[in-house]
């Protein structure tokens, strides 16, 4: 704030003096003083931003949690073995009991026992049912006498159970969770392109910067020489007071444009280095992409790879699946719920643990079915189907607009891409017919051919040119990265960018 100010008077100063000093101190520093300077192209910024970025580093963890969350889906489908115990349960009560010689009295019982079960259990998504191997062991001891030991013994317990409502969760699970999955991976791809036009930006927000610090300081130092001129003018009655004051102007307002030019490029190059992840003493030289590919992409192929590869049209697939999913749950809820258990297995009992474990064994058999039938519910489960089929028409609507949309819109961006190549073309011829124009005008001012007023046009024509240039390599690049993520498609290389994602996982 200090530096403004003084600047401020300086400005002053030399309005009321007026002239102003040959040499102006800018007050702001472009670089720090232990500044380590790195030249990059384009192509290195966006590696750089694919390797160490914040938003890499989250999209990877997005896309690992997804995995992992597959992971489950598929352990979900596999034998599952797991050990079940209660290694101490103290039980002590007091009964009532009763007989012919004490009538009523009460028994003081305690009771130590403790057991464990070993199980596999398989689930069965052709049927939606539950397949499982159990065996267990109990021991019994009654604290009052010392010698009541009770071993029970399964040795061997097989048992399925079978919901009968139609609902079957495997089954749709089956269908959404790859879905999900391959999706996961698409949104991963297309983060990368995302990705790739943040880095873009931030390249080309330096670049313009860069740019317009060379146009303020070659504007300063026009403006001063041609003050000087018009100085010595002025002396000899060629150039008038009027005309004076303006180069004056000018010069102020150059110095000024110089100050702001290097704020503006301090602050892009922060913004640059802190989504690249670097120090703050790392000054990045970015170096112009001047030449760009001859490419037109084909409306019809983009369209194509697009619908195969975009994972919006994954998205809308799911949402469709998910909706049809909703109704059958609903309906599956809304009437009779049973469910069958079968289970057939041998036990012993015994004072011994060895003694437990040797045949005979007692049979052991088990089946049985439960019921739940709703008599009275007022609509509710008639009401929830209704909803769910809602919910599926208004999905059904929203997914065929928006896939219309998402046609259209690529469509739009396929034109404006293949448009782009002509506008940079265009804004570099107009680029370097402003700059022969503007040294052409400068001569004749120099020369006293032209008044100030056509200096300052040429001079304006000139740096609208070479900012309309840099902005339309800007465009050029995040129109080409925008194809990229609609299609995971690269056009240069005409190769798809699906790959395989295992090596996140070694990260």
């Amino acid at each position: 704030m200090k530096r403004f100010v003084f600047l401020f008077s300086i400005i002053t100063g030399c309005f009321a003096t007026g002239g102003f000093a040959q040499e102006t101190e800018y007050f702001v520093e472009v670089e720090p003083e232990d500044a380590v300077e790195i030249t990059m192209k384009l192509d290195d910024v966006i590696d750089l931003a694919h390797e160490q970025s914040l938003y890499s580093f989250r999209t990877k963890n997005m896309y690992l949690a997804r995995y992992w969350e597959f992971r489950s889906y598929q352990a979900d489908r596999l034998p599952i073995l797991s050990l079940e115990a209660t290694p101490v349960n103290y039980d002590r009560s007091v009964v009532s009991r009763f007989n012919a010689d004490q009538g009523e009295y009460f028994d003081q019982r305690s009771y130590f026992t403790s057991d464990a079960s070993l199980s596999v259990r398989q689930n069965v998504p052709f049927t939606g049912g539950v397949f499982d191997v159990t065996s267990s062991l109990s021991r019994s001891q009654n604290l009052d006498d010392e010698d009541d030991i009770q071993y029970a013994s399964v040795p061997v317990s097989v048992g399925f159970t079978q919901p009968l409502n139609g609902y079957n969760r495997f089954r749709w699970e089956s269908r959404i969770e790859p879905l999900k999955f391959e999706k996961a991976k698409r949104d991963y791809l297309q983060s990368l392109e995302s990705l790739a036009i943040q880095a873009t930006d931030y390249f080309f927000g330096q670049v313009t910067a860069e740019i317009n610090l060379k146009i303020a300081e070659t504007n300063y130092s026009n403006a001063d020489t041609l003050y000087n001129i018009g100085k010595g003018r002025f002396e000899i009655g060629t150039v008038t007071q009027d005309e004076l004051l303006d180069l004056e102007l000018g010069l102020l307002n150059a110095s000024m444009e110089v100050t702001r030019a290097k704020v503006d490029l301090r602050q892009s190059r922060a913004a640059l280095s802190s989504f690249l992840g670097l120090e703050d003493n790392v000054v990045i030289n970015c170096e112009i992409p001047d030449e760009i590919p001859e490419l037109k992409v084909n409306p019809e192929k983009a369209m194509a790879l697009a619908i195969e590869n975009n994972p919006d049209i994954l998205d809308f697939q799911q949402r469709l699946l998910e909706a049809e999913q909703s109704i059958a749950r609903a309906r599956s809820e809304s009437g009779l719920n049973a469910n069958v258990r079968a289970n057939f297995g041998i036990n012993k009992n015994a004072d011994e643990v060895g003694v437990a474990y040797e045949s005979p064994f007692a049979d052991q058999q088990q089946v049985r079915v439960s019921l739940s039938i709703p008599i009275l519910d007022w609509g509710l489960r008639k009401g929830q189907i209704q909803m769910a089929r809602s919910n599926r028409d208004v999905t059904e609507a929203t997914v065929k607009q928006e896939r219309i949309d998402f046609e259209q819109d690529l469509f739009i961006r396929i034109m404006e891409f293949n448009m782009q190549e002509k506008q940079v073309e265009i804004s570099a011829k107009a680029d370097t017919i402003a700059q022969r124009g503007y040294e052409v005008t400068k001569q004749r001012f120099l020369i006293d051919k032209v008044d100030v007023i056509k200096l300052n046009s040429a001079r304006n024509s000139l740096d609208a040119a070479r900012r309309n240039y840099i902005s339309s390599l800007r465009q050029y690049w995040r129109s080409y990265f925008q194809m990229r993520q609609y299609t995971l498609y690269d056009f240069i290389e005409e190769e798809p960018l699906m790959q395989e994602l295992d090596y996140l996982l070694q990260q």
